[in-house]
């Protein structure tokens, strides 16, 4: 019985765990620093064991690499290399569902010359997003037509039945990550024209509007640098190659009132036992309290006191004489924020999230009329079981690891699907659990 490594026990584990326990049938071991966390996923199953690994225990890290066929890390993004290492030492393959960072590429030749191949990027985005839009493109292609404009968006957002808080958002992942993104710059193509977003100007005047069936009206903005898909799928010569986030509408202007405020700051801070949120808040405008805190924050922002951006930093308790916990230890605003977000932005028992996906492109031939071709994916979360973002990050990986292990892609070197070996039986294997993308061409009318 072949042997999976599982680095990590984190929220989009378990569907990965119980696709290779059920359907592929190998041994998983589960390594986290939390034994709780990777016991509730072995879940008492006859062929699931966890042990307990730190992420500086470089030692038991090899030890377990070399006692395993693949090894699968979702752990934290800058510690893939570090396992990349390890597998390339032993000769075993590596999946994991994070961005290529520049070190992990850098030991492309390094795994080449092992025979090992180190598949990134196999989650929902990056990953569905790669596996579906090369789909269309090679269909392009094989039409003898050329794709001269793309845009992208993904987001993961509660379903319409649970978005009932006024931020409209909830947290199936990571709280800091997803307030990090908020400090990226953007740069996008646009008819022919190099568009540069610089990172304090990302929520201002970038976000459009766009209506999805099923959903109803949701709001985007760039994601970070979307001309460097142009290599990816080969769509040298595009006019407009746009990448971007869904969220519900007012969440643009509530990022800028938190960045403008300055809450995604990553100055370690000590706040004294006792400090509250307020207190926490009024540092950002000037110390000294004035009157109301919320007119206060609204004179700074420039905004009217009644602006949606300020009941929602309200509604979160920043405004509030709550004590800030824990108190008298060095942590970061950013810190505090995500915190708090974390603790008031949880999907209640029952709620579903929601991954939404769209693709456009603008398909020109040499003898026939242009095509305007979409690709949608809008999947819903299991209410009390699995959430959507668990199954669409996952999931990919969970189908990418069985393929490897019974010889199906036989590839060495550090990789992402974007080659029909890869996306083609992945994307098959997703639409059998019910993910799918929903593909539709109309003429092209100039849009």
């Amino acid at each position: 019985m072949k042997k999976v490594l599982l680095l990590g026990a984190g929220l989009v584990a378990r569907p990965l765990v119980r696709y290779l326990l059920e359907r592929a049938g190998v041994q998983v071991t589960i390594a986290t620093r939390t034994a709780a966390k990777a016991e509730a996923l072995a879940a008492g199953h006859p062929h699931a064991a966890f042990t307990t690994l730190l992420a500086d225990d470089q030692a038991t890290l090899s030890r377990l690499v070399a006692e395993h066929d693949l090894a699968v890390s979702l752990l934290p993004a800058p510690l893939h290399p570090a396992v990349a290492q390890a597998c390339i030492r032993h000769r075993k393959h590596m999946v994991t569902t994070s961005y290529v960072s520049p070190t992990m590429r850098a030991l492309d030749a390094a795994a080449k010359d092992a025979g090992v191949l180190l598949l990134n990027e196999i989650g929902v985005d990056p990953g569905i997003d790669h596996m579906s839009a090369m789909r269309v493109i090679d269909q392009v292609r094989g039409r003898g037509g050329t794709v001269t404009h793309f845009k992208s968006y993904c987001g993961g957002l509660p379903a319409p039945d649970a978005n009932n808080n006024p931020w409209g958002y909830k947290f199936s992942w990571s709280p800091r990550a997803v307030c990090t993104a908020g400090k990226n710059s953007a740069h996008y193509l646009l008819e022919g024209r190099n568009v540069e977003i610089p990172a304090k100007d990302l929520f201002t005047d970038n976000r459009h509007g766009m209506r999805v069936d099923g959903v109803g009206d949701l709001e985007a903005y760039p994601n970070r640098d979307s001309l460097s898909y142009i290599d990816t799928y080969n769509l040298r010569g595009i006019k407009t190659m746009f990448r971007g986030t869904f969220r519900y509408p007012g969440w643009c202007a509530t990022l800028k009132a938190v960045v403008d405020l300055g809450l995604l700051d990553e100055t370690p801070t000590t706040y004294p036992a006792g400090t509250t949120y307020a207190q926490f808040t009024r540092r950002f405008i000037g110390g000294k309290p004035a009157g109301s805190l919320r007119r206060d924050v609204a004179a700074f922002l420039k905004l009217d006191e009644r602006a949606n951006p300020l009941h929602r930093l309200e509604w979160l308790g920043l405004f509030s004489d709550e004590p800030l916990a824990p108190a008298g230890q060095p942590t970061t605003p950013l810190d505090v924020l995500a915190t708090r977000m974390e603790r008031k932005m949880k999907y209640a028992p029952g709620e579903r999230d929601m991954i939404v996906m769209c693709h456009s492109f603008v398909a020109e031939y040499p003898a026939r009329p242009a095509e305007y071709i979409t690709s949608t994916l809008v999947d819903f979360g299991i209410p009390n079981g699995d959430t959507s973002m668990a199954r669409t990050v996952s999931l990919p990986a969970a189908v990418a690891v069985r393929m490897i292990l019974e010889g199906r892609l036989p590839k060495t070197g550090v990789q992402i699907p974007v080659t029909p070996d890869i996306y083609k039986p992945v994307l098959d294997e997703m639409e059998s659990m019910g993910i799918a993308m929903r593909e539709a061409t109309a003429p092209h009318a100039g849009r």
